[in-house]
Order: structure tokens, then sequence, then C-alpha cells
């Protein structure tokens, strides 16, 4: 990857992302500086897609082997994209694939290592972790000490498309992606006949709370909040928020060159309509979100509550949803008023919903608690879509507005009708509008 400003130490060609397991949420300003770089230069939603990967090895922390191959793959995979192609990850089709592949199996022999290196080293002056200059994302063999030309193993190359197929399939519960474009090339690939991937998405990531589940929820987070206001206004609003704006997490939580405000509220001069702006969403691209009635309500409590004026201005940098406490780790450590990160914001509506679905199961819904304990902050997005769809009759048109969709037909997977609704809208149509008519 290219050099960083302001260094004195040498860097490896491609920059190794993510460092071991133990060291994966400290702060890092050597990588904070270069994707904030390459997100303001080259791919804007860089940023975004570092949150999203690093979110996701942090589900492989305790299972060794596996994190150190999927870090390795995304790094390979991340300075492709990145360095390389110039791509959002979210735009890759089939063919963009079946070009990373090519690069793997031949990449530039600057990339290539011949030896075992640690991908950091920590910095005995300063402490703190650098990458390693001797480190490369490729590794070559040797024999009789002679540099033997670079070969990517069918077993090899099969591994890394599983690696990505499993982190496009992330993405796309996340709604970052729309396709799994490495699973696609697995399928037509000569490696289908033996192992045959499924391209369809986990169900657990399209489901919605029904009307009595998201009851619970914000039956449960609106008493948490007048037990313990200092902990849980902030979670009220945070709720609220992401239902009535169908946000994704990603949307409000703070990461490297984006931190959340409370001037994203706006308000048109001429027709006093309130918005909700989103700067940069799912493949760099900004939004304006439809402002409720009842969201510009809980706003005024939650701007009340924090001893702020009644309503943000334009030019309100306060951050939107702040910390009890001073982080202990990552970018932000040591600093207390800053926005939450994607991992603090997921932990604390999902503490919600198990409560909730405590409340639910205690009152005889077992089935229902069942189901809810399956269900996470992004599921608030799809509720709040699908209930508008349904339950409040909004047009489908200005529900993909807000939602960001870019096609209809995401927006009508959410319309959902009974068979008995199609049997009585389908009881009186005519066949002949004009008949009987001279």
């Amino acid at each position: 990857m290219t050099t960083l400003t302001q260094t004195t130490y040498e860097l490896p060609p491609a920059i190794p992302l993510f460092d071991s397991a133990q060291y994966l949420d400290e702060h890092n300003s050597t990588l904070n500086q270069h994707i904030t770089s390459i997100s303001l230069s080259k791919v804007e939603d860089a940023c975004l897609v570092y949150e999203y990967a690093i979110d996701w090895l942090r589900e492989q922390q305790f299972h060794e082997n596996n994190y150190k191959a999927y870090r390795s793959e995304l790094t390979t995979f991340l300075h492709w994209c990145f360095d390389v192609a110039k791509v959002s990850v979210a735009s890759l089709k089939r063919k963009q694939i079946n070009e990373y592949v090519r690069y793997c199996q031949s990449p530039p022999k600057t990339l290539i290592g011949y030896f075992n290196v640690t991908q950091f080293k920590t910095d005995k002056s300063s402490g703190e972790r650098l990458p390693n200059c001797a480190w490369r994302p490729f590794r070559g063999k040797k024999h009789l000490g002679v540099e033997q030309p670079y070969q990517l193993t069918d077993s090899a190359l099969k591994t890394k498309l599983a690696i990505l197929s499993a982190f496009y399939s992330y993405l796309m519960g996340e709604e970052y992606s729309e396709r799994n474009p490495a699973q696609i090339w697995l399928n037509h690939s000569r490696f289908a006949d033996k192992k045959r991937y499924q391209t369809s998405q986990d169900d657990d990531n399209i489901l919605a709370f029904t009307e009595l589940q998201w009851s619970y929820v914000v039956t449960t987070v609106e008493g948490l909040a007048e037990q313990s206001p200092q902990e849980h206004q902030r979670s009220l609003f945070l709720i609220k928020l992401l239902y009535s704006c169908y946000l994704r997490v990603s949307d409000v939580a703070a990461r490297a060159g984006f931190s959340p405000v409370m001037g994203q509220f706006k308000q048109d001069k001429q027709t006093g309509i309130w918005r909700f702006h989103i700067p940069s969403s799912k493949g760099g691209k900004q939004r304006n979100v439809a402002v409720s009635s009842e969201l510009l309500s809980a706003l005024k409590t939650y701007r009340q509550f924090l001893g702020l004026s009644e309503c943000p201005t334009s030019n309100d940098l306060h951050p939107l949803f702040v910390r009890h406490k001073a982080a202990a780790r990552g970018r932000e450590a040591g600093t207390l008023n800053a926005n939450l990160g994607i991992r603090q914001i997921r932990e604390e509506v999902l503490s919600v919903i198990q409560l909730a679905a405590d409340k639910a199961e205690q009152d005889g819904f077992v089935d229902d608690a069942v189901d809810m304990r399956k269900l996470t902050a992004h599921n608030i997005r799809h509720t709040g879509i699908t209930h508008d769809i349904n339950l409040n009759a909004r047009p489908l048109s200005h529900v993909q507005a807000d939602a960001g969709h870019e096609s209809i037909d995401t927006t009508s997977q959410y319309l959902h009708t009974s068979q008995i609704e199609r049997s009585q809208s389908a009881q009186h149509k005519p066949i002949n509008h004009l008949a009987g008519l001279d």
C-alpha cells in the first residue's frame, strides 16, 4: 500500500491492516491515518468497510487459527480493493472477483515474502504497534536456498474465496452489500462440482419484530429510561431513531473519519420540515430521511435531558450518542465526550432486546421470546421498514427513498399480505371495467 506521511520508519509495500487479536481494539494511529487517507483520496467508504471488517474479526478472536487466516485474507483483499483496483467492496461483481483471483495467482514480486515474520512489531521507544517492514501478503517457497516461482494452489485459492464469501455474508446481513460476488464466483468456477456454495442469505438477517414483540422492546426501554435516566435515556432515543429512520448501526456509530453529530438533524427554513442527514452510508452514498413528529418529540426530550437547546442547529457538533464514561481503549481512549462505536451500540441495543424478551416470556409469550432473542440491532431497521409499509401504509417510493434502497424491488420484499387478505381484495375484481355501458 502507499506510504504514510510524517513517518520516520520504513513501511512495507502493503500495510497489514489488522493486528493480533489481543491488540485488535487498541488505538493505532498509523492504521487510522492510513485508512482515513484512503477514504479521502481513493475509496470513499473505506473507513466503513474497515470498521465492518474489525467487527467481523472480533467474532473470531477466540479461534486463533481462524483469526489469523481471516485477517491475512482481508488484508490482501482490501489492499487490492483500495490500492490496486480503487473500488468499493460493495460494488464488486463476479468479473472483479475474477480479476482479484488473477492478481493473487500472479502478484507483484515486491509483495512476495519467503520467510515468516509478524505483521506488527512494538516500537521499543514509543511502545506503539507498527507495521513490520519485512512483512509481505504472499508467501513464496525456496528450494536449496533458491526462490521458486510463486504458485497459488487450488486448495489455497478455495480457502481465500471461502473466507471472502463468509465476509460478504456478514456484509449482506448488515445490508452493506446486496450480493456475495465471492460465492457467485465459486458457483461458476471449476470447484463448483466438488462443492456447491450457497448463495441465499441467512433468514435471521431479514427478520423483523412483530407488533407484539416490538411493543415489548419499546415499553421495556421506556421503563429503563424512567427508572435509570442517566443510563438509558440514550438507549431510548437510540432505539427510536434506528426504528423511525430505518438506520443501520453504522449510520450512527463513530468510525475513522466520521463522528455522528446533532447537526445531522436539519430543518428546511421554508417548509419547516425536519430530516436526518446521513453523509455516508452503504457504498459511500448520502441520503436524507424524513423525521416523524414522534421522533422529533423524542429528540427534544433527549436533548433536554442532555442540557441542550430544544432543537439542534445545522452547525451543532454535539456528539449524537455520548459515552457514559471515558473510553478505555481504541482511537478515543480517555475521551469522555465521544460517540459510541459500532460494537458499543450493538451491545446496548442487544441488552434491551434481551430484557424485553425476558418480559415477554414472563407474560407467557414463550415463542415470541425465543424469536426475539435471535434478533439484533440491525433487525430494527427491517422492523421500521416492514411496519411503515404494512401497518402505516406509507407509499413504497417514500420508504425506498428513506431506506436508501437502489431498487423498488428491494423495498417490495417487505410487503407482506396473507392469503385471506389477498382473497378478499380479489373478490370484487371486474373482468370488464366498461361492462354495461352503451
